[in-house]
């Protein structure tokens, strides 16, 4: 189903966006990405919000936008209405959808961990719920020889055999590669396009994977926009982030998109870990990346030794940055925007060296609007709000497997969150995991007597304790 425009799109669309329908001309008017960023946090002082700027009282509006950007723009940008119809009739009539940050359908691993930097609009074809599904990004050169190639396409035929989404970037070479062998073997993809996203959409081999809901195809700019090397560079951080973990096939070293999107994330992003391939022949650019803290792809070749590589993911310590996330903007959080933490047993976090801060926290990250109550956030965490555990639960002992040290820590979090009953989709966008994850954690605490699961109102608690129990 392709959801339908809202107001906020519209008008983030006609402040923002190229609106490139046919051969007309695009304007240079435009607001850049900073000054959106101004603006909206302009319209979140005065208490807001983008759709208000073509609303009847609009000129007051206006002027009080005036001393961020010019009224004059704002009203040029604003009058595009008509381009706007004709290029969403084109739209439309391609099957492409339109989401903004301000709508609860924009892909919730992008609001999460992208936060500040997060796209104000995304452009898409297909299932937009395979964006929610995580997966391995595979990301790679576009000019590779045939044996990388057949080595990618492996990769991504392994992908499509353990039900996990392939998430590449669409460019020719590895990500192509990775894409059709997942596609081919019947799994499912996420492609980020950094162009072309019309053209690749109508083609003809990829048609019926978008219909059938097998491919997904995204991208931050215009459908109609056409190669740019800073867009190719920027697209990057969101492959990553719509992913659990990731692997870089083939790079270049200090130079290129894929170089430059492996340091961004092992230097900076954090969002997953950075795997590089270990077999074949030897890398320049793979050695750098290995060198910065990637680690050497394990070479899996069934299903089950491939989810080992997602138990890694679960396992190594991600954290961004940048901290809160607003509405409509990249504006810096308030106060009421901060996130709740939920803290972790310094035991339960491997990599922590003594003498370290004495616990870490998991960042619990509140969809902008959940399944239950779409203006309600998650309840906030409260020491009174866990239930008392057997101290054996409370925190993992010297000699617990690495498994029971990470369970140890997803009990203490989850416990922290269910003060009030949570359905499974809920915990799973606070914790930033799948759905099927959060329902087997949810069910093993229920198992353990931890948890119970109630049907009025519907969802999982904490279990209390009752007398005589």
């Amino acid at each position: 189903m392709t959801p339908v425009l809202s107001p906020n799109t519209q008008a983030i669309l006609l402040l923002t966006a190229p609106l490139i329908a046919g051969r007309g001309t695009v304007s240079s008017d435009l607001l850049s990405p900073g000054e959106y960023k101004r603006l909206a946090r302009h319209l979140r002082e005065i208490q807001r919000q983008p759709a208000d700027l073509v609303s009847p009282d609009a000129a007051e509006i206006l002027r009080a936008c005036q001393p961020v950007i010019d009224e004059n723009r704002l009203q040029k940008l604003l009058g595009r209405g008509f381009l706007l119809s004709q290029v969403i009739e084109r739209w439309q009539a391609r099957a492409i959808w339109v989401v903004s940050r301000a709508d609860a359908e924009y892909p919730r691993r992008l609001k999460a961990r992208l936060r500040e930097d997060a796209p104000a609009v995304i452009y898409g074809c297909g299932d937009m719920g395979l964006l929610e599904s995580g997966g391995l990004a595979v990301v790679g050169s576009r000019h590779v020889d045939d044996s990388l190639i057949d080595y990618t396409m492996a990769v991504g035929r392994l992908a499509a055999r353990a039900g996990r989404t392939l998430v590449s970037g669409g460019a020719k070479g590895i990500d192509q590669a990775a894409m059709r062998g997942a596609l081919e073997a019947g799994g499912k993809v996420s492609g980020v396009l950094a162009d072309s996203l019309e053209k690749t959409a109508m083609n003809r081999e990829h048609r019926n994977l978008l219909l059938d809901g097998q491919l997904v195809l995204i991208s931050p700019y215009d459908p109609s926009a056409g190669f740019n090397v800073g867009h190719a560079m920027q697209r990057n951080k969101l492959i990553y982030a719509l992913a659990d973990t990731s692997l870089v096939v083939s790079s270049d070293l200090n130079k290129g998109g894929t170089w430059t999107g492996a340091v961004e994330q092992l230097d900076k992003l954090k969002f997953v870990p950075v795997f590089i391939r270990s077999t074949g022949e030897a890398s320049a650019g793979l050695d750098g990346l290995r060198m910065k803290g990637a680690l050497p792809w394990p070479n899996p070749q069934d299903v089950d030794s491939f989810e080992v590589v997602f138990n890694v993911a679960m396992t190594t310590p991600t954290a961004s940055p940048q901290v809160g996330f607003t509405l409509f903007s990249n504006e810096e959080p308030s106060a009421a925007d901060a996130k709740p933490k939920v803290p972790v047993p310094r035991e339960a976090a491997p990599g922590l060296q003594a003498g370290s801060e004495p616990s870490v926290t998991i960042d619990v990250i509140p969809d902008a609007q959940t399944p239950a109550a779409a203006s309600e956030e998650l309840p906030p965490v409260t020491p009174e709000a866990v239930a008392p555990i057997d101290d054996a639960k409370e925190s993992p002992q010297l000699g617990s497997t690495p498994s029971e040290v990470l369970f140890a820590a997803v009990r203490a979090a989850i416990q922290q969150l269910l003060s009030a009953p949570m359905k499974d989709v809920e915990v799973a966008a606070a914790l930033d995991v799948s759905n099927a994850q959060a329902k087997t954690w949810l069910q093993r605490l229920v198992d353990e007597g931890v948890l119970e699961k109630q049907k009025k109102p519907a969802g999982y608690i904490v279990k209390q304790k009752r007398l005589f129990e």
